[in-house]
């Protein structure tokens, strides 16, 4: 599972739909793998309007990525540092794989377990 898609996950109980605990879901016991694939900035400069930049950051830090800067970048890479950041949102996002773990609501504390690299969100009957 792609970081990337954190971004646009959020806790599939009934009871946390109205809660803004429960985005980001934390990774626990995440095993990451890196697959290398060609950059593109073009890409990255086309998500960063999309992506919720404190939900980055928080589950780029509790995974170990403490290089993103605190706010959002607006993509250009004018400058060799601007160049830096995209390459590590690229690393972060598109080469960075959970393979095992789990993800868990901040609100609920339900888990959602990650095997061979699928999450698995089809909740319990009576959470639904």
């Amino acid at each position: 599972m792609k970081l990337l898609t954190i971004n646009f996950l959020t806790c599939a109980v009934k009871a946390c739909k109205t809660s803004s605990s429960s985005f980001p879901l934390h990774f626990r016991d995440a095993e990451l793998e890196q697959r290398e694939i060609d950059y593109n900035p073009a890409f990255l400069t086309n998500i960063l309007p999309r992506l919720d930049w404190p939900a980055i950051t928080t589950t780029a830090a509790e995974l170990g990525f403490t290089h993103l800067p605190t706010e959002k970048p607006d993509g250009r890479a004018e400058t060799e540092e601007d160049g830096n950041v995209l390459r590590e949102l690229h690393t972060l996002l598109m080469e960075t794989e959970v393979v095992e773990g789990k993800m868990v609501c901040g609100n609920c504390g339900h888990e959602y377990k990650i095997k061979e690299g699928i999450a698995n969100f089809l909740l319990p009957n009576h959470l639904v």
